[in-house]
């Protein structure tokens, strides 16, 4: 685990020299077919010779839960261990990996109908949904901000499909994890180097061709900003610029911030998670090598 532009895929291809490791995507962007620049994907050369688990199995039209992600995960886990492999699970979607260990409630699927209706009503009345999820569940109103449109679209569908609230059918947790597993996080040395990181990835992704890659899905014709994918950091920002909604500068700081406000996201998640072994980002592959088979002799 850790937050991103860490290094976190690059040091588990290192890995794979000195472990029998079969690498697991744990992320919801790398899920979407022809979304490569933006979400740092491995490259084509990378992925032939360390493939990656649960990446491109989606078109950008599609959504995709964390509920299914539970049950692909399961499958690719139980194929890696028959032919006598170790999984190594590796992203940055800390709620992905927290209904992998622990489960999740039964939910509905997604209804776009649903959706749909509940955002029209949104942009006649500001906060809309913020206020109806706090008439009908005001325990998951008060854990989710007003402007986490997704979060709060999947509470109030939840409800007008079951007829009951997210909290309440939470409280029916399924299967948890059935594996043992041992947790190791990759964490910077500090704000300003991890902010230094990110602005060298996204400077690196506009000289790429993160435009060009933008534009391709924007000229589809199918895609819309609503999509899950299409609201992927950089995506959703690039998205606005293209509909001419905001300058190119102003775009670019936007995608600064979002990653910032993102990682400091998932910091909050890693700080309070538990049974984890913390990796400084900023030592040498070699030596964080050391530290884990250390760790990993003295559990196994």
């Amino acid at each position: 685990m850790g937050p991103t532009a860490c290094g976190k895929s690059k040091f588990v291809i290192y890995l794979r020299k000195y472990l029998p490791i079969e690498i697991i995507s744990v992320d919801s962007a790398l899920i979407y077919r022809d979304m490569n620049i933006g979400t740092d994907k491995p490259n084509d050369f990378y992925l032939l010779h360390h493939p990656h688990s649960l990446l491109n199995i989606k078109d950008p039209s599609e959504s995709y839960s964390a509920a299914e992600f539970r049950k692909d995960a399961l499958n690719e886990i139980k194929k890696i261990i028959k032919i006598g492999k170790i999984p190594c699970l590796v992203g940055g979607t800390m709620f992905y990996y927290q209904v992998l260990l622990y489960g999740l409630s039964n939910l509905p699927a997604s209804n776009i109908k649903i959706r749909q209706i509940l955002l029209d009503k949104n942009r006649n009345k500001k906060n809309f949904l913020h206020e109806q999820l706090s008439f009908i569940d005001p325990i998951s109103a008060s854990r989710i901000h007003k402007n986490d449109h997704q979060r709060l679209l999947r509470a109030l569908e939840v409800f007008y499909i079951s007829g009951k609230t997210l909290t309440d059918l939470k409280k029916n947790i399924f299967s948890k994890f059935p594996y043992g597993v041992i947790q190791f996080c990759m964490m910077p040395p500090s704000q300003i180097w991890l902010y230094e990181k990110i602005e060298e990835r996204i400077k690196n992704m506009f000289f790429l061709g993160f435009q060009k890659e933008v534009e391709n899905l924007f000229f589809r014709g199918d895609l819309h900003k609503n999509l899950p994918s299409i609201k992927s950091i950089g995506y959703r920002q690039m998205w606005e610029y293209l509909e001419y909604k905001t300058t190119y500068n102003e775009m670019f700081y936007k995608i600064i911030f979002a990653t910032r406000k993102l990682v400091k996201h998932q910091l909050t998640w890693l700080k309070k998670w538990k049974n984890i072994h913390y990796l400084n980002s900023s030592l040498s592959h070699h030596i964080l090598l050391k530290k884990i088979l250390n760790l990993l002799n003295q559990k196994y």
